[in-house]
């Protein structure tokens, strides 16, 4: 009997050390989610773009080589930490890997050339209490917003993707200039030059853990 008690004895503490070492871990672990920070990874960052040219609205692809991220802060998930930054793209950096190496230096003279104060494209990144977001980008002197989609494509890296219409930066001057420019280029099968004042704009951010 004596025997018995003991053991029921030694199961109770032992149940109990176990009970106490589970809540013990979830606490930890707790712990850990809670001071989990993420942080934009430096250099990361990559701007895509697409303009349309022809009736058919045929794509031109392009990048920026160069995008200076300020401003980046720390939280705890992904968009909280990339809530406030901002950025500036140096129009130099422009690469459209076309075959001849003509269309760069006219995108450059002839679209931001003819614009205001465009050496660099400027904005921020904005996150809502729904989790929207969107960027105010300063183009031409102006500064308009963009709302974003945007994808995780893993638990660190997103994909963000807008629309901007050139109108709203007041840069109609600079389609009809880069048109002229490349009229012909821009001429579809109905005989007419076109170029569109929609640009998809496309950015892909990495992010880390610490």
């Amino acid at each position: 009997m004596k025997k018995l008690k003991l053991i029921v004895l030694m199961l109770v503490v032992m149940a109990g050390y176990s009970c106490k070492e589970a809540k013990k871990e979830k606490k930890e672990a707790d712990q850990e989610m809670v001071s989990e920070k993420f942080s934009l990874v430096k250099d990361s960052t990559k701007v895509s773009f697409t303009a349309y040219k022809t009736s058919e609205k045929l794509p031109v692809g392009g990048k920026f080589m160069k995008i200076n991220i300020t401003n980046a802060n720390e939280g705890s998930s992904p968009l909280e930490a990339l809530n406030g930054s901002t950025f500036s793209i140096p129009v130099s950096s422009l690469f459209t890997n076309e075959a001849t190496g003509t269309r760069d230096p006219k995108i450059l003279e002839f679209f931001f050339g003819v614009m205001t104060n465009t050496i660099q494209i400027k904005g921020e990144f904005k996150v809502f209490a729904d989790n929207k977001c969107s960027i105010d980008v300063t183009l031409n002197g102006e500064t308009a917003n963009i709302p974003l989609e945007y994808t995780m494509d893993s638990e660190n890296s997103i994909t963000f993707n807008g629309t901007m219409n050139l109108e709203d930066w007041n840069a109609l001057n600079a389609i009809a200039s880069i048109n002229d420019a490349c009229k012909e280029l821009h001429t579809g099968k109905d005989g007419v030059s076109k170029t569109w004042n929609e640009v998809a704009v496309q950015a892909q951010v990495l992010l880390q853990k610490k």
